[in-house]
């Protein structure tokens, strides 16, 4: 079992709790407050589950600098009030930047039974492989 220490367990929390109104915020056709809310939680959570420092590092490598100015850019303008701008630079700015996660997560989602068999369909599998592929090439 994996132990985490009590800022890590309290940066799970903040990142849950950061996507979640991220989530109710676009469903609520985009509502300002709840998206700057889950926008600054969600990064503060990131900060806590892995560090100041080794955030910092990740934002700021320079292969990313391009990912991590789409990002941030997005929760700025999001903050000045442009939700729907702010969103979509936000999103782009994410995969971007976790772009290198994501072979590793789907092949852990092929692994679980009832997802595995789902990504296993023939549109679905040919649209993650390309995924997969696209990212590993970058």
């Amino acid at each position: 079992m994996i132990s985490l220490t009590d800022s890590q367990k309290i940066g799970i929390g903040l990142t849950g709790f950061g996507v979640f109104f991220l989530f109710f915020g676009m469903i609520l056709f985009f509502d300002k407050a709840l998206l700057a809310i889950g926008n600054i939680l969600f990064v503060s959570g990131l900060s806590f589950v892995i560090g100041l420092e080794r955030t910092f590092r990740f934002f700021f490598q320079r292969h990313k600098v391009k990912a991590t100015s789409f990002f941030l850019g997005g929760v700025f303008v999001v903050l000045i009030g442009w939700p729907i701008i702010g969103v979509v630079l936000e999103i782009y700015g994410f995969f971007l930047l976790f772009r290198g996660f994501f072979p590793v997560a789907v092949g852990f989602i092929r692994r679980v039974p009832i997802l595995g068999s789902l990504l296993s369909l023939p549109g679905i599998s040919s649209l993650v492989d390309k995924i997969g592929e696209s990212n590993t090439m970058v």
